[in-house]
């Protein structure tokens, strides 16, 4: 039996873990989105902890503060892309998540901006929560709508 590439690609996708997956999501733009998502919840962390901190809000200052962690979540996403499940809490968000906050305190050591074990603790926390916490989202999404398609069987 044949199936065309049409057939196929719901599955394709569902397989990628895209969002939407049996949409026709591909991976690739399942990747895009979770890149773009990551990148805000990097970025709501920088912003929110600078201010607590009364450090204020200029350009040069997120910049700086912002850029050895939005590194670590590159290096992140380019080791786990090859899962080709971006939007999947593990291994994905659990790469992208502790290499966020690894590489990114010690690119803050290095730049000498320093860091200590109670802003670990933090950024473990907050990072945790917000880059683990949309994937949990999306995937209780996709089991609720997934849910809802499948019709009851009679017996």
């Amino acid at each position: 039996m044949r199936h065309s590439a049409a057939s196929t690609a719901p599955a394709t996708a569902a397989a990628a873990g895209g969002a939407g997956a049996g949409a026709g999501t591909t991976g690739t733009a399942a990747a895009v989105i979770a890149l773009a998502i990551d990148t805000v919840m990097v970025a709501a962390f920088v912003i929110i902890g600078r201010s607590a901190h009364h450090a204020g809000g200029e350009l040069a200052g997120l910049a700086s503060t912002a850029w050895p962690f939005l590194t670590g979540m590159a290096v992140g996403e380019a080791v786990t892309f090859p899962a080709r499940r971006p939007l999947a809490v593990v291994p994905a968000g659990v790469g992208i998540w502790l290499s966020t906050v690894a590489l990114g305190m010690a690119l803050r050591v290095i730049a000498g901006q320093g860091t200590n074990l109670a802003f670990i603790g933090v950024a473990l926390a907050f990072l945790g929560l917000f880059l683990l916490g949309w994937r949990l989202v999306a995937a209780a999404a996709r089991y609720s709508r997934k849910g809802r398609n499948s019709s009851p069987k009679m017996t």
